[in-house]
């Protein structure tokens, strides 16, 4: 089974930086599309961005488009979440989930077959 694992969350001032990975274990990223979303405490999850299983075709979520950067590495098969410009209404708990086989980016929300266990991103002064 695939098995997904978040790192890089912390917590951060407004306007600063961050760098989410999502890297996997027991099985490669390569073949599927992988997404990040978030939950804040009281919120729906909300999807975030997707990556297409090539890398050469993603989406955003309008909330984040022009500060958030999704990209993957398929040599280290992880997935990386820059998130610039950052503010408070940022704050949650990101996860990356892996997408079913063959399924393309068009729809951030899903459908997804696997999910990690999630980082926290706190955006604070």
């Amino acid at each position: 089974q695939l098995q997904l694992v978040e790192s890089g969350g912390g917590l951060v001032q407004p306007g600063g930086s961050l760098r989410l990975s999502c890297a996997a274990s027991r099985f490669t990223l390569d073949y599927r599309a992988i997404g990040w979303f978030r939950q804040a405490p009281g919120k729906e999850r909300e999807g975030v961005s997707c990556i297409s299983s090539s890398g050469a075709s993603t989406n955003y979520a309008d909330s984040v488009k022009g500060r958030f950067t999704i990209s993957r590495d398929r040599a280290k098969s992880t997935v990386y979440l820059q998130m610039n410009s950052l503010k408070p209404e940022d704050t949650a708990v990101y996860y990356c989930a892996a997408k079913r086989m063959y399924y393309d980016c068009s729809d951030i929300q899903g459908p997804y077959d696997y999910w990690g266990q999630g980082t926290q991103v706190t955006v604070s002064s």
